[in-house]
């Protein structure tokens, strides 16, 4: 059945952009003639609004054309809002030049340019904001589980957990891992943070016949052939759709580059995803522009922070630790002292009497924190002086958790990838839950931030941040 991209009848989005083309013409109309916005109106130029009705009729019907080449009202579960705006501005303003461009060719009697200027660009805002609306609605569905698609992932390999990373970093897409299989005994049996290890792909009939499962996504070598047609065979026959992801040589699915020559696709590879140059200057600069804007308020939380500390506990205000940054160089982090003097020596028994998993611990009431130290834990206070390491570039506001040196000895190769680029105060790990999000899922996320870095991707972690801090969700 076909499906819009929100799930509504196929029919329906496209009636209600033509309908908010002809409110966005009615608004246009009111600030053209009645407000007079921009530019006054001799009362001999005024003139009604039912000769603009065929105008908005012709706008609706070419918005819809544009629109619907633009393959938006299609489900396409990875575009953005911020793609479907775009789109939608382009065929506003596609649709403006075209009307206006006719209005040349049979000047009508009542005309006004700046009329249809603002319709296309009151056009864009409503459409925008609708899409917008049901995207949130459409996200609060699938947190009751409405909507989610239900994925099986066959293989752990490279590109195995590059398709988790990206389900696990991109719940707006609607799935949901049920767990993954391997015949490699070192990843079949190892959950890869919450997403569950379902054993060897033997065990992939039971599944499917006992879990409730969509699509099947296999990653496996391509060396495989024959196990990948047997495993498309089975699901097809449980009418269970099936996806593959070329492994191309088990390299990272960033890494490999599409082209087409002359519907021939080409495929080439890239070098190993890090952050450009440009990236690495943009990234700088907006760390830098973001100290100089937080600092007053962060001096004054600072002061405030600080005496507390020197009440409640004896010791130092401020806490300093070796940490693990980019490419793994070493370099000292600062942070507001939050346990007892001597928590570090106590750090070891701890860990190895709670079980927690030592390259990323959560202890759960940790005896070692103060009473100061759990309410600023809590809302992150502790780590503000950290804003020392950003000036000296060794931090930045979005990134990796910074790791200590005896967590880094336990990584496996793959884990080393998150030492591709700076740590940071905040990450996708951050936004997901922070300390209940375990090591190899943060991982996950932090390998799918290094690979799919934008701008755009830095400030939406920072805003969905600032509730998670506020409220203390998921901190220890």
């Amino acid at each position: 059945m076909h499906r819009t991209v929100f799930n509504l009848p196929r029919w329906l989005l496209p009636i209600l952009d033509a309908a908010l083309v002809l409110v966005a013409f009615l608004l246009s109309y009111y600030l053209r003639y009645e407000v007079q916005f921009l530019q006054p109106v001799d009362e001999a130029n005024a003139a009604p609004f039912t000769p603009y009705l065929p105008y908005a009729a012709v706008f609706a019907a070419l918005m819809l054309l544009f629109n619907h080449n633009a393959r938006l009202y299609e489900e396409r579960r990875g575009r953005t809002w911020w793609d479907e705006l775009f789109s939608v501005g382009n065929s506003s303003t596609n649709t403006a030049v075209v009307v206006m461009a006719f209005s040349f060719l049979l000047r009508p009697l009542v005309f006004s340019r700046l009329l249809i200027v603002q319709a296309a660009v009151l056009s864009i805002v409503l459409l925008g904001a609708l899409r917008l609306i049901l995207r949130i609605i459409q996200g609060q569905m699938r947190k009751r589980g409405i909507g989610v698609e239900r994925v099986l992932v066959v293989g752990a390999g490279e590109v195995g957990r590059s398709v988790l990373q990206t389900i696990v970093a991109r719940p707006d897409l609607g799935y949901k891992v049920i767990g993954f299989v391997d015949d490699d005994p070192t990843r079949g049996t190892n959950d890869l943070g919450r997403v569950p290890a379902l054993g060897t792909i033997d065990n992939l009939p039971y599944i499917v016949d006992s879990q409730p499962v969509d699509t099947v996504i296999i990653t496996l070598p391509w060396q495989v052939q024959r196990k990948i047609l047997s495993i498309v065979r089975q699901c097809e026959q449980k009418r269970i759709r099936v996806r593959t992801v070329p492994d191309m040589f088990e390299l990272s699915l960033s890494q490999v580059q599409v082209e087409m020559l002359g519907g021939i696709p080409l495929l080439g590879l890239n070098g190993e995803p890090r952050l450009h140059a440009s990236s690495r200057l943009i990234k700088r600069s907006m760390d830098l522009a973001l100290v100089a804007l937080a600092l007053p308020l962060v001096l004054i939380v600072v002061v405030f922070t600080a005496i507390a500390i020197r009440l409640d506990s004896p010791g130092p205000i401020f806490f300093s630790q070796q940490r693990v940054g980019l490419n793994g160089r070493s370099f000292r982090v600062y942070k507001f002292r939050s346990m007892i003097v001597n928590a570090e020596a106590m750090k070891a028994a701890l860990v190895r009497r709670t079980g927690e998993d030592p390259r990323h611990p959560k202890l759960a009431n940790d005896p070692r924190i103060t009473r100061v130290g759990r309410w600023i834990r809590r809302f992150s206070l502790d780590e503000l002086p950290q804003i020392i390491n950003i000036l000296r570039g060794e931090m930045s506001w979005v990134g990796p958790r910074p790791a200590v040196p005896e967590e880094v000895k336990l990584y496996e190769s793959w884990h080393r990838k998150r030492l591709r680029t700076m740590p940071g105060l905040t990450g996708l790990w951050q936004v997901s839950g922070r300390s209940e999000v375990p090591f190899e899922e943060m991982c996950l996320l932090d390998i799918y931030y290094i690979e799919n870095w934008s701008l755009g991707l830095d400030v939406q972690i920072m805003l969905r941040t600032i509730p998670y801090v506020l409220l203390g969700h998921g901190a220890l």
